[in-house]
């Protein structure tokens, strides 16, 4: 759980994950070099709850930055992602891993429901595919990232892309092209936060980081790159459409 001036929302968080069905987890929290009150938050979860470990990053790190950080400290051999303002159902990991063991999954994502500040619901659920694989993935970009878990060891225990925005995007792609399978409980488990002034709330800057996905990480040339890039950028209109 990567956090960064969130002093507002972590508890509710923090909450989500340790109210998880599933027991026997570790909360690793990432305290990338926060201003407000987040660190003593996280701090204070970790004095009440054997399960909450918090990192202090030394220098802001970024989405990808913290999220690795939080990789090479993990201990169990699933991972799971969460932001910081997100929410999960106490049902999320239970379901996931049973998926994993059932269907021989390596990654398995949920559909989302978005969240206003106050943790009301709007919106239609970003319902997913049950299964996607690499070519869908390019032209549709549907897996959030704080729906995520991956079998983390049967993966080698990679590490994100390093960049500013989608990262998890790349990451994404990356396990896939390499053979991982990717399956989908097409059921709103997680709760994604809608904020004015959110760094994913920006969409031109999230559509040219895409843009940069499939030119410089996927290597993919102009004929596969346009008609990937159109797509995903007609979804997204239709998503707004539904909002």
């Amino acid at each position: 759980m990567p956090a960064f001036n969130l002093a507002g929302f972590l508890a509710s968080s923090m909450e989500s994950v340790l109210n998880q069905s599933h027991r026997a987890l570790e909360l690793i929290v990432i305290d990338d070099c926060s201003t407000d009150q987040t660190r003593e938050i996280a701090n204070i979860f970790a004095a009440r709850d054997s399960r909450v470990r918090v990192l202090h990053s030394s220098e802001n790190l970024g989405g990808a930055g913290a999220r690795n950080m939080g990789l090479q400290a993990a201990r169990f051999p699933y991972v799971a992602f969460i932001d910081g303002d997100d929410l999960w159902d106490p049902e999320k990991l239970a379901r996931q891993i049973k998926v994993v063991k059932e269907q021989d999954a390596q990654l398995v994502y949920t559909a989302i429901q978005k969240v206003d500040s106050f943790g009301n619901q709007f919106g239609a659920v970003q319902s997913v595919e049950h299964h996607v694989d690499y070519s869908t993935l390019l032209a549709n970009p549907l897996i959030g990232c704080s729906s995520v878990l991956l079998d983390y060891n049967a993966l080698g225990r990679p590490k994100m892309p390093d960049i500013r925005k989608r990262q998890d995007f790349a990451f994404w792609l990356k396990l896939l092209r390499e053979g991982a399978v990717a399956k989908g409980i097409d059921e709103p488990l997680t709760y994604y936060r809608v904020r004015p002034g959110s760094l994913s709330s920006n969409k031109l800057s999230a559509a040219l980081y895409t843009w940069r996905v499939y030119r410089d990480f996927e290597r993919l040339p102009l004929w596969r790159a346009i008609p990937n890039f159109i797509s995903y950028a007609f979804r997204g209109f239709r998503k707004r459409l539904n909002r």
